[in-house]
């Protein structure tokens, strides 16, 4: 009689010996599929004991399956069904393993492009609204440059002639450019005041200054006229007398120093007079 092969059916418990170093996978599967009422079964901690145990039976079975074969009954291993099923389910998990972790690399490889196209559109910001800061500064400035170089016309910021002039004084401590404009508006919304002859008289201080005496020998020659009786009309006689030697016109300077000691002398200061026999000097007067 012909033997049949000796059909070796492997259980879980012999699945769980070839997949030991999953760590108890096996029997965390089956509990999962057992019936509720089963006790679950705790996982089996690997000590040298148990490895050495296992280690003997593993050999115990391969001594067996070599006995048979040599006796001429081979042995056909067929895996459990539950492990058939148990190895789907770790193929399923492996492939969904697989794509999760494709996915996290496409996530990554997405935040980081749009990270980089992030900060490119921040430095582009950057550089537009460096831009536009600029363009804002040139307009800004090209206003200011077109107010102040319009013509000049009458207007009174307060509604009488002491109170645009006090205004325009206190202008020229801020922006002497627009303080400037507001005492030629004091001279031209005034003419014919004591205040104009002042707002003259401080325009002469202010391009003195600026080193334009050409242009502070008219406005101190303009605050004169008429020689007005003012507490500033004898200082302002020196200034215009400094200016006039200073653009290389000694005859008038000394013209001028002649009209101090005519008509303010007198009521002038030590200091004064003393400016005055300096600048004598300088305009080498006879």
């Amino acid at each position: 009689m012909m033997k049949q092969p000796f059909r070796l059916k492997m259980s879980v418990a012999a699945t769980a010996i070839g997949l030991c170093v999953i760590g108890g996978t096996s029997a965390i599967a089956q509990n999962r599929n057992a019936p509720a009422a089963q006790p679950v079964i705790p996982a089996v901690e690997w000590d040298k004991r148990r490895l050495d145990t296992l280690d003997r039976n593993v050999r115990r079975l391969e001594r067996a399956l070599t006995q048979r074969n040599a006796a001429g009954q081979p042995v056909i291993v067929e895996p459990d069904p539950e492990v058939v099923a148990l190895q789907g389910q770790v193929s399923l998990l492996e492939r969904r393993l697989s794509d999760l972790e494709a996915t996290f690399r496409r996530v990554n490889a997405d935040s980081e492009r749009m990270t980089f196209e992030l900060d490119e559109a921040n430095r582009n910001n950057t550089a537009l609204q460096g831009r536009v800061d600029a363009l804002e500064e040139r307009l800004q400035k090209m206003q200011e440059e077109a107010e102040l170089n319009a013509p000049i016309e009458a207007h009174s910021p307060t509604g009488n002639a002491a109170g645009d002039l006090q205004a325009a004084m206190r202008l020229t401590t801020e922006d002497s450019r627009r303080g400037m404009r507001a005492l030629e508006t004091v001279t031209i919304t005034w003419p014919d005041t004591v205040q104009a002859k002042e707002a003259h008289s401080r325009l002469g201080d202010m391009q003195v200054a600026g080193r334009d005496n050409a242009s502070a020998v008219a406005s101190y020659a303009k605050a004169l006229e008429g020689w007005p009786r003012t507490p500033w009309a004898a200082e302002t006689v020196l200034k215009l007398a400094e200016a006039l030697r200073a653009t290389d016109r000694k005859t008038q300077a000394c013209g001028a120093l002649n009209e101090f000691n005519r008509r303010y002398a007198e009521a002038a200061t030590a200091q004064q007079k003393a400016r005055a026999t300096q600048l004598r000097t300088r305009a080498e007067c006879s």
